[in-house]
């Protein structure tokens, strides 16, 4: 099991933010990048998810105020990296710390307005952080951070696990599956899930 932040591990960058009006109705709690503040390695999701208030701890960035705290993705992104022993060595946060409620209460993706307003806070974070590598799960993610870069991403897939240098941010990008989504992925990429942590493993400081 993986551990859960601590309090003062949360990286609150402008309490209260109301650049994206939507996203502050649409949120319960802004969740916020957390981990150590000189972590090698920094992973960044799209966006929180709409979590479980009734979840007895990880009841997902929406609830706690900390990027990467569900019981799904949370719980398993911070395993995996638990695993490969950079527990303390990781940063987690997302390109949007916002929950973008969509139909029915579930997620939406981003506007592009949205990800332009929140870019600020991730360029921030990784100027603070200065890590050696940014591991982007997904693709939305991925194309986030090959934004600075001026860089567009042509299909995900063939960009998981290629390491992209980002001289404008002074990191190497590693794009990844997104733990929600890992396991209907990976035969088809042709990888077992231990032959997996080892690739990714392969490409950390």
């Amino acid at each position: 099991m993986p551990t859960h932040p601590r309090s003062d591990e949360r990286n609150v960058l402008e309490p209260g933010c109301a650049r994206c009006p939507a996203l502050a109705d649409s949120r319960t709690r802004i969740s916020w990048g957390n981990g150590p503040s000189n972590a090698d390695v920094m992973v960044v999701g799209e966006a929180p998810g709409a979590g479980d208030p009734d979840a007895e701890t990880w009841k997902g960035g929406n609830h706690t105020g900390f990027a990467y705290t569900s019981r799904h993705s949370g719980r398993r992104i911070r395993a995996l990296f638990d695993d490969l022993d950079y527990g303390d060595r990781t940063y987690y946060t997302n390109a949007v710390k916002c929950f973008p409620r969509g139909d029915g209460g579930s997620n939406r993706e981003p506007t592009r307005a949205e990800l332009e307003n929140c870019r600020t806070h991730l360029e921030a974070e990784i100027e603070a952080v200065d890590p050696a590598v940014v591991v982007a799960t997904g693709k939305h993610a991925t194309r986030t951070v090959l934004a600075f870069e001026g860089r567009d991403l042509d299909g995900f897939l063939d960009a998981v696990l290629d390491p992209v240098d980002c001289p404008a941010l002074g990191v190497r990008l590693l794009p990844i599956l997104h733990p929600s989504y890992q396991e209907v992925w990976l035969s088809r990429l042709g990888y077992a899930p231990e032959e997996y942590r080892e690739a990714i493993a392969s490409h950390l400081p």
